[in-house]
């Protein structure tokens, strides 16, 4: 290619590519690379450059993140309350007020999240509340990860969407996403930050994407749901605590195809079929679909990813804009997810609800050839209250074909309530509790299917 610069290079739909132009594109962008697409092998496990910090942060404050969880969730209850009922002037016509004067539905989650963690952290109320795999998990196991992880997500992502990155990849596999998904390129991306990092992260780059005008209705709800899967680090622990840990290349195969195949038939299919292809509209639509004029790809890609790093805000209003994003997780998302996460878990542990709804899946397994099916039948729908109670409740199953099976199917179910469902109905993309059930279904029956026919040939 010849030289870039901005005296003789412009791409059509860009911008010049002088030098200044691509170092304001390429050196923020490598940082978010570095950050949040690049695994790197940390003993046993894989892990990346956000992951780290977030797991050193979770080392330096330990057994004092509960109690910061407890004063977060209970500060977010209180301040929720005062807004709501007294209407201060701190926080009219401003973010304070849309972050604490919410919804009824929304108040009595936070008061729920609130009352849930006191419980859980003094030990006083029901044990159904209070118990270690109920309100422990949600209080001691994944608030925790929540703040840590959170945290640096909210402060390091603008480093990957804001300064072109999404620009340029979108650019680039435009026409195969469009094709294939049905889907703009740029949600590439939104996958390659969930298999590295986290579905949390993969969910929330689409949630901003669709708030900044990137993604319309249907896109970022097709995106959210099918293209949020589990981290690789996710999967190995999964793989290890079920005792495949020997077959994690062919479990992880499995995953990857049988993902594949449902974020190309679930989007085509009611309910997401029958999202609009409209805007938010406070953001309105901020992308150019189409390619014009005889530029070469790469040097429109580049063009799209210079015009944009152009506009990044500056560092004072992605420094403001990032610390209400960490205020709106921990003050609106992390009650959600303990007031959502716990009753879900309640449900699962102490009443028969998932065995009752699983009877249809006995025959079904049967007829697949799954053994011990009557065992493995609540394992495949529990994962919609937690990604983890799948490998739970079939760790005692004998057969390695049926855990195989459980593990790899709990991973592509990807809707869970305890965090990704809580995270979406929390979120502006337009998905309702009803549509996140049904695409669990979907997504259910569409992959079980390959997963049992590969499990048969690779497992045996």
């Amino acid at each position: 290619m010849s030289s870039l610069d901005s005296t003789s290079n412009t791409a059509l739909g860009g911008a010049p590519l002088g030098k200044a132009g691509l170092l304001k594109f390429l050196v923020p962008s490598l940082i978010g690379i570095g950050m949040f697409l690049v695994p790197f092998s940390t003993g046993d496990t894989i892990n990346i450059g956000m992951g780290l910090l977030a797991d050193g942060l979770k080392a330096l404050l330990g057994d004092a993140l509960p109690a910061i969880a407890v004063v977060v969730l209970c500060a977010s209850a209180l301040l929720t309350l005062i807004v709501k009922f007294t209407r201060p002037g701190w926080a009219r016509g401003n973010a304070l007020g849309e972050l604490f004067n919410v919804a009824p539905l929304w108040l009595v989650m936070r008061l729920l999240g609130a009352a849930f963690a006191l419980m859980t952290f003094f030990q006083v109320g029901p044990e159904v509340i209070t118990a270690s795999f109920t309100g422990g998990v949600m209080l001691n196991d994944l608030a925790p990860v929540l703040l840590t992880f959170f945290f640096f997500a909210a402060l390091l992502l603008p480093f990957l969407v804001d300064f072109g990155f999404m620009e340029f990849i979108g650019s680039l596999v435009r026409t195969p996403f469009r094709l294939i998904f049905g889907l703009p390129g740029r949600s590439a991306i939104d996958a390659t930050a969930s298999w590295m990092g986290s579905g949390t992260v993969g969910v929330l780059i689409t949630t901003q994407q669709y708030e900044q005008g990137y993604y319309n209705r249907r896109e970022a709800s097709a995106i959210a749901t099918n293209f949020s899967i589990v981290s690789i680090a996710f999967a190995l622990l999964v793989t290890s605590f079920i005792g495949i840990n020997h077959l994690f290349i062919p479990f992880y195969l499995t995953v990857v195809v049988a993902g594949l195949v449902a974020a190309v038939i679930v989007p085509r299919l009611p309910p997401l079929s029958h999202k609009p292809n409209t805007y938010y509209e406070p953001a309105g639509c901020r992308i150019a679909e189409e390619r014009t004029g005889s530029t070469g790809l790469l040097r429109y890609s580049l063009g799209m990813a210079v015009a944009r790093a152009e506009q990044a805000p500056g560092a004072r209003q992605l420094l403001r804009r990032a610390l209400f994003n960490v205020a709106d997780i921990f003050f609106g998302l992390l009650p959600l997810v303990i007031a959502i996460g716990t009753v879900a878990l309640v449900f699962a542990e102490f009443t028969p609800l998932f065995t009752w709804l699983s009877y249809p899946m006995v025959p079904v397994l049967e007829w697949m050839n799954v053994p011990e099916a009557a065992a493995a039948a609540p394992a495949t729908l529990v994962g919609f209250a937690d990604m983890f109670l799948p490998a739970v409740l079939a760790s005692d199953i004998e057969s390695e074909l049926t855990r195989f099976v459980i593990a790899c199917l709990s991973l592509t179910q990807l809707i869970y309530m305890s965090e990704i469902g809580a995270l979406l109905l929390k979120s502006k993309i337009p998905l309702k509790l009803w549509e996140l059930v049904a695409i669990f279904l979907l997504r259910t029956a569409i992959t079980l299917p390959i997963i049992v026919v590969m499990g048969h040939w690779l497992v045996g």
